[in-house]
């Protein structure tokens, strides 16, 4: 089997989340007997990438891969030809929408990768109103018409499943939970970075309003205040993502631009991993956290309440009595943590469970 994967997340941002699961995803399918990959992106004529994918011959900006006009310039103008000269047999859009506009060619099937529907179902963060409608628009109608186009759509986890089938119920039938990969955490031991205290919470992740930070950040302020147990946060992310006046609270400590080594060590080295957020696709973090061993703590309502193991601390996402309860539990005394119950059930999210998986769903579109 002939396999083309979008691989526009990977050109473009190489260290994010939907780009890594793109290369997992690559890594899973090279693996596979009697399957060949053929990655399509397009980039600058001098990127590297080009060397190693199919690209359309002109120039393209990175900083403008999500552009609608530049994204309909290759999904139109040059996605459909390009297929048929490659003889694919599947072709996986691996960013919630891209799949071809046009006709699909007998013989060829398509598979969505739905990561989630946040930005059709939430606010996601734009600098302006008007641009956030006009993506809202654009976006709506490109998820839709991949869903219509799809023979199959495969998404993170059942939450994601749901919300799929509750948008576009005449797809309900297309829809597969693909979990996302979640490797162990392999990377070259660091430093923590500079100033942190020997006890911290840790929260990754805090730019869209779905994170939940405000709320989160007015809470642990307030129940700080009550108990001085209660640890100093530790956030990745940047300031700018929370209103100003919490943004530089005491006992506060951000980071960002972390290497791979200096993100193990702030899981691995943090009392607790919290993961506020009304909404989640996935929630990768988690899962990071509980492959090194460390405990979580996570707000219920979405991904999060299947993600995290059963035994985790949970709380309504909107509910301060509910976080305040919960945070006064763990503030006090470290309890001893069995972190092998933990990585066990990080496991499976690892590599092995995640290939089994999509050999079944490869062999299920075959039938």
């Amino acid at each position: 089997m002939r396999v083309a994967l979008d691989y526009r997340p990977a050109t473009v941002a190489p260290s994010s989340g939907i780009a890594r699961q793109v290369v997992a995803l690559e890594d899973a399918l090279r693996a596979r007997g009697n399957t060949e990959v053929v990655l399509f992106t397009e980039a600058p004529l001098e990127h590297p990438q080009r060397q190693t994918a199919v690209c359309p011959a002109w120039a393209s900006p990175l900083d403008g891969l999500q552009r609608p006009q530049v994204r309909l310039r290759f999904e139109r103008g040059f996605l459909p030809k390009a297929l048929h000269e490659q003889q694919i047999d599947l072709y996986i859009a691996t960013a919630n929408m891209g799949l071809p506009l046009c006709r699909k060619p007998a013989g060829t099937r398509y598979v969505l990768v739905l990561h989630d529907l946040f930005q059709l179902t939430h606010r996601n963060f734009h600098r302006s109103k008007l641009k956030a409608l006009a993506y809202r628009l654009i976006d709506g109608a490109s998820i839709a018409w991949s869903v219509w186009q799809a023979d199959r759509v495969w998404c993170p986890s059942q939450f994601s499943c749901n919300e799929a089938a509750r948008l576009f119920p005449w797809a309900r039938a297309k829809f597969r939970v693909l979990n996302n990969l979640v490797p162990e955490l392999n990377a070259a031991p660091e430093p923590l970075p500079a100033n942190l205290p020997a006890r911290y919470w840790l929260v990754v992740g805090t730019r869209e309003p779905r994170k939940n930070m405000a709320f989160f950040l007015r809470q642990w302020q307030a129940c700080r205040a009550l108990n001085p147990d209660v640890p100093d946060l530790v956030l990745v992310g940047h300031a700018s993502d929370v209103p100003a006046a919490l943004g530089d609270l005491p006992g506060l400590h951000w980071c960002s631009g972390l290497s791979d080594g200096q993100l193990q060590a702030l899981y691995r080295h943090a009392a607790c991993l919290w993961q506020p957020s009304y909404a989640e696709g996935f929630g990768l973090p988690v899962v990071e956290a509980l492959s090194v061993g460390t405990p979580v703590a996570v707000a219920r309502g979405s991904a999060l309440d299947e993600i995290a193991p059963p035994n985790a601390p949970r709380f309504a996402p909107h509910d301060a009595e509910q976080l305040h309860k919960v945070m006064q539990q763990l503030a006090g005394a470290e309890a001893t943590q069995d972190g092998e119950t933990h990585r066990a059930w990080a496991r499976q999210f690892a590599e092995p469970a995640y290939r089994a998986r999509l050999d079944t769903l490869l062999k299920e579109l075959d039938r």
